[in-house]
This record gives structure tokens, C-alpha cells and sequence, in this order.
């Protein structure tokens, strides 16, 4: 793997794991580690643009990536947020030659690219690639049509009760974290505006939680299932 002695244990292990390469067998996960190039992203850089020639295909190792589609009038609309261990453009492999949405790092990152004509090629010599990009597609699909139903299903304060009470320890009641990304970003997973996040933040101060800057206070998850 080009770089490989630069990642660490952690993101090596997040590599491995990924859908597209793990899902795959033993044959399949080294053929992707040998075409994978690690490249550090500082925050806010885009990735690439909606429109321009497709190039790669992506795995987060670390950090968090902005996938977003602009208007005509430059107003930005999130599609999916990509932590470690998830992959994005795989729709592209099968024949698309065209990016369909913005990226940009929502803070520094690390990520495995792999050049799509290469993947391309691999599938050509071996076709067991196949179900392992179609597992990877599948999970992608099923994760966009979770975040659709919900966005259709719960109303906003809902929505960032789930996120929290899935972010916390199973068996706590009462926690607090550490937002990984700024609440802006937050907005755009959740699929609210930044202003219609901080209106829900409000709403539940009733069920406990105290926001102060990135760090949520939770002191009743009961409270916040029943919201």
C-alpha cells in the first residue's frame, strides 16, 4: 500500500474494515490495501466538485467529511456526513463520469483513495470485487433511506435527541460528550438548518441537556425517549 507505514494501528484496522474491502475474502482486502494511497486533508479543503471528471473513489480513516450539493443562489444542502470507516463515490464505479456532489473535510482527516479506472480494472481480473462494492452500495443505500425516513417521520428536537441518546453508553442515563464535529455540521447530518439545531437544543433543555459550546450535557435519556 502506498504510505501504508504512515497509518496507524487504528486506521489501519478502520481500513481494513470498511464494507467495499472487508466484505470481501483475503484476496480481495489485500488487492484494495495494495491500491490504496493515503492522503491528510486539512479541514475545510473540498475533495473535489459536483460536476468535474470523477477520479476516486474514498474511505474516512479519521475525521469527518461533507458531502453537499450547491443551488444556483450558493445555497449549500448536506447529503451525508462520512466518518471513519465509511466510503463514499462507490455509484461511481459502474460506468458514472462525473462527480454528483461537492466534498470538503469538515476537519482534518485521513483518508485511503483509490484511482476508480484502477478499481475498474480490478474488477475486470477479479469479479469476487464485485459483491464486496455491492455490499459496500448496499449499506450506503440502506443508511440514505434511514436518514429519509427520519427526516419525513420525526420532527427536529426528535431528530437530535436520537443522535444523542446514540452517541452515549448504553446502560447511562446521564452522560456527556463531546460533539466530533462543529454543530454545523451536526445541522447538515441531521438534515436541519444551524438555526433550526440551536431551536431544538432549546427544546430540550426540558429532558436535561445543557449544551455548552461542543459539549452536550445528557442527564436524563429517559426523558429524551419519551420527547
Amino acid at each position: 500500500m502506498n504510505k501504508a507505514m504512515t497509518l496507524r494501528n487504528r486506521e489501519r484496522s478502520t481500513l481494513v474494515q470498511a464494507p467495499f474491502i472487508g466484505a470481501g475474502d483475503e484476496a480481495v482486502t489485500a488487492k484494495f490495501m495494495e491500491a490504496a494511497t493515503i492522503v491528510t486533508v486539512p479541514a475545510r479543503q473540498i475533495l473535489f466538485r459536483q460536476g468535474e471528471t470523477a477520479q476516486y473513489l474514498f474511505c474516512v480513516l479519521n475525521g469527518y467529511v461533507r458531502l453537499y450539493r450547491l443551488s444556483r443562489d450558493g445555497r449549500e444542502a448536506d447529503v451525508r456526513i462520512c466518518g471513519p470507516g465509511e466510503a463514499f463515490n462507490e455509484c461511481l464505479i459502474f460506468g458514472a463520469d462525473k462527480y454528483q456532489h461537492n466534498a470538503q473535510a469538515a476537519d482534518s482527516c485521513t483518508l485511503a483513495r483509490f484511482d476508480l479506472e484502477r478499481v475498474r480494472s480490478m474488477i475486470e481480473e477479479e469479479p469476487k470485487i464485485v459483491k464486496a462494492v455491492l455490499h459496500s452500495m448496499s449499506n450506503s443505500l440502506r443508511t440514505t433511506m434511514d436518514c429519509l425516513a427520519n427526516d419525513r417521520l420525526q420532527t427536529a428536537p426528535q431528530r437530535v435527541a436520537n443522535y444523542l441518546i446514540a452517541q452515549g453508553p448504553a446502560d447511562a442515563n446521564c452522560y456527556s460528550l463531546r460533539l466530533p464535529f462543529q454543530k454545523s455540521v451536526l445541522a447538515g447530518k441531521l438534515g436541519l438548518a444551524p438555526e433550526a439545531l440551536s431551536r431544538a437544543f432549546s427544546s430540550l433543555r426540558d429532558a436535561g441537556v445543557i449544551v455548552r459550546g461542543r459539549i452536550i450535557q445528557v442527564n436524563d435519556v429517559s426523558a429524551l425517549r419519551h420527547f
